[in-house]
């Protein structure tokens, strides 16, 4: 009994799964809160009406509905833009794309990525003496420099770009469905140019490719194992760590698992909610086992639903973008819509961020950067401007103001990539450009250039519905605010020290981990 005693004593128990180290040998003196952990998730395509807290129809996230009434669930959060690697660019730089570069996606044949010359959140920890670490979608260039390692994280797991960029052996639900990778000789053809036939997508820990195809059906537990992993030894090593984790949910394909097949009646989106769910569950009971009161959990969404996935797409709520479904084609992704750019968020941090917290501020995924700079007490990097704003006052139950003015790039519906033609300005909303993208039902509505703007009130109409009057007393006195915040952002940028990027492609930067077999196949144990 007194050796039993004497083996927890030196070593630890565990409680309810969590491990409780009973005496720490390794104490250097200094606290564990001295500077906090950041634990970041990006949901990928998922709509602000599929967070349960959000939307009482959805049932499917009771993990993150927990984690909202443990913390602060943000009704009006923004994407920095409304498709992949411009809302990803700007979390890691806090920049809109105009300014880092970064205006619409990268390809499986992109030879760069984010510029080198911009500097990441993880780069600015990393130099605080944070240990960092990223599980999931990276889409910010892949070839050479531009891969994740090289971008200030320590670690790295996942797949560089989205996963139906190119073909698995477990294809899973997509709109038109894409053939599994070919087993033979010659490559499998699809009708459908969306469909990777040709390279096998591949999984990387670090800089090797571990799995080509991946299996995406255990993808997500595989997510899980090594986010836990890492927080653990992060934990243990006593450094502060920043743990990023973009999840492929919710993109097409959604993946075809044990779970999918229990939730009989249940649509595959639906199970692809709880597949997410209890991913994010894992993370979260970790953090509370290992680093509780010292870790900063923020869950936000990149942007808004793919509406021409159908019902393989998420909920916009009540933000359905009315005026521009009456003209056709989509009001979700890659628009301006608010179901495009408002997306879910949720922050959890025990005894920082208050219990149970509607916050109402008008936040974006901008403002990621400067907030866990500031909590981290690191610097700004130099020589540049950024867009976000630290938004501790709001997160710590404060004054919830956030910003007076966002600016809404477009993102591959209409438009030119990156600029700057939807404003947001407190309630009210401007469009000077509408249409271009793809509806459900296959119409794609007319690009249409607005001169003077389409002006809606979102406080009385968040569906979008019917603009306002341009004879109105409220038009008229909203409309000069818009034209002078929208000069001024320009010529802010004009003066600011912007990056450019590389766009251009090379069939010979695809990953492939083995070039003499049909689709690179190879498989080696991650």
């Amino acid at each position: 009994m007194t050796w039993l005693f004497l083996k927890a004593l030196l070593v630890g128990v565990s409680f309810l799964g969590c491990f409780y180290p009973l005496v720490d040998f390794y104490f250097d003196g200094e606290t564990r809160g001295q500077k906090p952990n950041f634990v970041i998730i990006l949901a990928d395509d998922m709509g602000w009406g599929d967070l349960g807290a959000n939307w009482a129809e959805t049932k499917d996230t009771a993990n993150l509905d927990k984690m909202a009434a443990e913390g602060m669930r943000f009704m009006d959060f923004h994407a920095a833009a409304s498709t992949c690697s411009p809302s990803r660019a700007s979390l890691l730089t806090g920049r809109l794309g105009l300014r880092n570069g970064v205006t619409h996606n990268f390809a499986v044949t992109s030879v760069g990525g984010l510029p080198l010359n911009e500097t990441t959140l993880a780069e600015v920890l990393q130099q605080a003496g944070y240990v960092t670490g990223m599980i999931g979608k990276w889409h910010l260039g892949h070839h050479s420099s531009y891969h994740p390692y090289f971008r200030g994280f320590d670690y790295y797991f996942g797949i560089p770009y989205s996963h139906d960029m190119g073909c698995t052996d477990t294809p899973g639900y997509n709109l038109p469905p894409c053939p599994a990778c070919p087993q033979g000789e010659r490559p499998a053809r699809s009708t459908d140019r969306d469909c990777y036939t040709d390279v096998a997508l591949p999984l990387y820990e670090n800089l090797s490719i571990v799995e080509q195809p991946v299996n995406l059906s255990s993808l997500a537990q595989k997510y899980a194992e090594k986010a836990t992993q890492f927080i653990q030894r992060a934990s243990t090593s006593r450094r502060p760590f920043l743990l990023y984790v973009g999840l492929a949910h919710m993109h097409v394909p959604l993946t075809r698992t044990q779970l999918s097949a229990d939730l009989r009646g249940r649509t595959p989106y639906a199970a692809g909610l709880r597949e997410m769910d209890s991913l994010v569950g894992q993370i979260k009971d970790k953090v509370d086992c290992t680093a509780k009161e010292n870790t900063f959990l923020w869950f936000i969404g990149d942007n808004g639903p793919w509406a021409q996935k159908c019902e393989l797409a998420g909920s916009v709520g009540p933000f359905t973008g009315s005026w521009q479904a009456r003209q056709g084609g989509s009001s979700a992704k890659q628009t301006t819509w608010e179901g495009g750019h408002r997306v879910p968020a949720v922050a959890y941090w025990p005894g920082r961020v208050p219990v149970n917290v509607t916050s109402t501020a008008l936040l974006s995924v901008l403002d990621v950067f400067p907030t866990v700079v500031a909590l981290a007490g690191a610097s700004l990097p130099r020589g540049r401007r950024f867009d976000g704003l630290d938004a501790s006052e709001v997160l710590f139950g404060g004054p919830q103001t956030g910003h007076e003015v966002l600016f809404h790039p477009s993102s591959g519906a209409a438009g030119e990539y990156g600029a700057l033609q939807t404003v947001r300005l407190e309630h009210y909303k401007a469009f000077f450009i509408t249409g271009g993208a793809k509806a459900c039902d296959g119409s794609v509505g007319p690009e249409q250039h607005h001169e003077p703007p389409l002006i809606f009130n979102l406080e009385d109409d968040v569906a979008e519905a019917v603009p306002l009057e341009r004879s109105s007393a409220e038009y008229e006195r909203v409309l000069p605010r818009v034209r002078e915040v929208l000069a001024s952002v320009l010529e802010d940028i004009a003066r600011d020290n912007i990056s450019r990027v590389d766009y251009t492609q090379d069939p010979s930067v695809t990953p492939c981990c083995n070039p003499h077999r049909i689709a690179c196949r190879c498989q080696t144990t991650p």
